[in-house]
């Protein structure tokens, strides 16, 4: 490709939109390395299946997350044009049907998010709703002639063919052959919904009618969906709402506004005449830090991935997530990053996979792959630690390091069942104190614990005071969310730990009862002592003498179970984390 400009510069071509083979020189691009390192091909294969699972994992949150926003969308789309349907002919109903049905969709500022977002909704509202939908974006309709052509020709294209939507030729032709205006849909529409209709009725069974009319009707709506809304010029979204509501009693039209900021935007572009002619229902998605919490949850705070970031990586990609763009997306692309230059930079990487096929792989390990691992700062640390013997057999016996290996590797599955519970039994603790000195979200407590030893730092101190000062209520609260964190954990070390929690619920339950009859009985005793004392003096010595009893009283029986409380959590997360 070349261009005709005389100076000098750095000139961009957008590819084409049609879709592109994949290049098959991933995989020889892995394994063909300069370099010595062996088993580049089962390294390659492993790290496609680690992320394929977790590429599945994230579809599934996702899905997860949007589920009851995209009900709430299709209950919507359901009742919207219901009179039209039952083709009434009332004069309420014909006076509501001069408004269009709109759903504002409030997605937050991850602009780069909506595009997966409203394909989900696209593939769901086509499953359940109606085949005819169109995403219109700001860039491709500068007027309402634009406006027109992609909106027929993407409602003409998820006709005839849906995987066809992205090929801009066919688009085109469409385009050309038709006259793009409202009455030109309007009678396109009729055409098609009728067609429809002639094919159910020859092709089905009455038992098949029955089903297929209660998963879709006979003139299902139009959906149109503004992506960017607040992209779009005023001057075009008026003239298109306008025409489409002098024919929405011929055309089911419904529109779905994707909003950014705020649903305010619609009456800040639209004045009062326009938007009075949309009815209109708020709907607002999940925010995108609890999308993000979501998935740190599902893929880092857990032990079905082996694959496990460190303290800066993963402090620069919430830094990313946070300071920049709020995209899940792209914080999903870097750790996807991160796990393809692990496995090819990494030799040993070939052990990062389930501890089952771990262990098979360390038996086949070469001479050469044992070097690696003693080359390995960690493992240095480990053979310094042992006697004599021990570090020579390890640093010259090739078996006696696989079965070593094998035993270090079981004891760091173990160690991550573990850490997560425990971490989340410290969130627990420290999610609802006062200024968050460990952090409101799980995350940052994360960070602090790859870190350092977070039971040395000054804020875990801070964290232990501020708990011994909590009250019965939510120290109880959070020892039965302790308990479930536990019963619930893949770990297999944590059946006394339960007992202990339990009994100290029992504890508390028996000290309410004593300590109300305690207080009771004091109250009383303090009164009469009071009623005793008729002089100035007498009544000013009395006074001083309750309050220095007070100053030096006993800790009560709450506050030593209290106490026992908070430093059994401490010595469990000094074992555990």
């Amino acid at each position: 490709m070349s261009t005709c400009s005389v100076s000098k510069g750095c000139f961009v071509f957008k590819p084409s939109s049609k879709k592109r083979r994949v290049s098959q020189k991933t995989a020889n691009d892995f394994t063909e390395r300069k370099d010595d390192s062996e088993d580049t091909e089962l390294r390659f294969v492993t790290c496609q299946s680690l992320w394929k699972q977790i590429r599945s994992e994230t579809e599934q949150i996702q899905e997860d997350l949007n589920k009851q926003l995209f009900d709430n969308l299709v209950s919507f789309l359901r009742r919207s044009h219901s009179e039209f349907q039952e083709k009434t002919t009332k004069w309420t109903c014909r006076m509501k049907s001069r408004e269009i049905p709109t759903a504002a969709l409030v997605l937050g500022v991850n602009v780069t998010d909506h595009d997966m977002t409203f394909r989900s909704l696209s593939e769901v509202l086509q499953n359940s709703i109606t085949p005819y939908i169109a995403l219109l974006e700001a860039k491709d309709c500068p007027g309402i002639k634009n406006l027109m052509q992609k909106l027929m020709g993407q409602l003409m294209n998820s006709y005839i063919d849906v995987d066809s939507l992205e090929d801009e030729d066919y688009v085109q032709v469409s385009q050309n052959r038709i006259r793009c205006s409202m009455t030109s849909l309007i009678k396109w529409y009729g055409s098609v919904t009728k067609q429809t209709a002639l094919k159910r009725t020859d092709s089905e069974t009455p038992s098949k009618k029955r089903a297929s009319s209660s998963r879709q009707w006979q003139s299902p709506p139009v959906v149109v969906i503004f992506k960017d809304m607040e992209s779009f010029t005023t001057k075009v979204l008026q003239d298109f709402i306008v025409i489409s509501s002098q024919h929405i009693h011929e055309l089911p039209l419904v529109l779905i506004f994707g909003i950014a900021t705020s649903p305010m935007i619609i009456h800040s572009l639209l004045p009062h005449s326009v938007s009075s002619l949309l009815c209109i229902e708020l709907f607002q998605s999940l925010s995108c830090k609890e999308h993000l919490s979501t998935i740190i949850d599902k893929l880092l705070l857990t032990a079905q991935f082996p694959f496990k970031l460190g303290e800066k990586v993963l402090q620069v990609l919430i830094n990313i997530f946070l300071y920049h763009d709020f995209s899940v997306q792209n914080f999903v692309k870097g750790f996807q990053l991160c796990i393809v230059e692990h496995f090819y930079s990494q030799p040993l990487s070939v052990l990062c996979c389930q501890l089952v096929d771990a262990k098979k792989r360390v038996n086949s390990l070469s001479h050469g792959q044992c070097e690696n691992i003693r080359r390995l700062p960690s493992f240095r640390r480990y053979v310094e630690s042992q006697a004599s013997e021990k570090q020579i057999a390890l640093l010259t016996v090739d078996d006696y390091l696989k079965e070593t290996a094998q035993k270090l590797l079981e004891d760091l599955y173990v160690y991550h069942e573990n850490y997560v519970s425990v971490l989340r039994c410290l969130h627990v603790l420290t999610s609802s104190l006062p200024k968050y000195p460990l952090g409101k979200q799980i995350r940052e407590l994360h960070c602090a614990c790859l870190e350092n030893q977070v039971w040395e730092t000054e804020e875990y101190e801070s964290s232990l005071q501020l708990a011994r000062m909590l009250n019965k209520s939510d120290l109880v609260t959070m020892l039965q969310q302790c308990v479930e964190i536990f019963v619930s954990s893949s770990g297999k070390e944590f059946g006394k730990t339960v007992e202990k929690l339990k009994e100290f619920l029992t504890q508390f339950q028996k000290l309410e009862v004593a300590e109300a009859s305690q207080e009771q009985d004091a109250s009383a005793s303090s009164q009469k002592e009071l009623q005793k004392t008729t002089d100035l003096y007498h009544l000013q010595k009395t006074l001083l003498e309750l309050k220095e009893s007070r100053r030096s009283k006993k800790l009560s029986k709450f506050e030593m179970l209290r106490f026992e409380v908070v430093d059994y959590i401490d010595s469990l997360v000094s074992i555990k984390l």
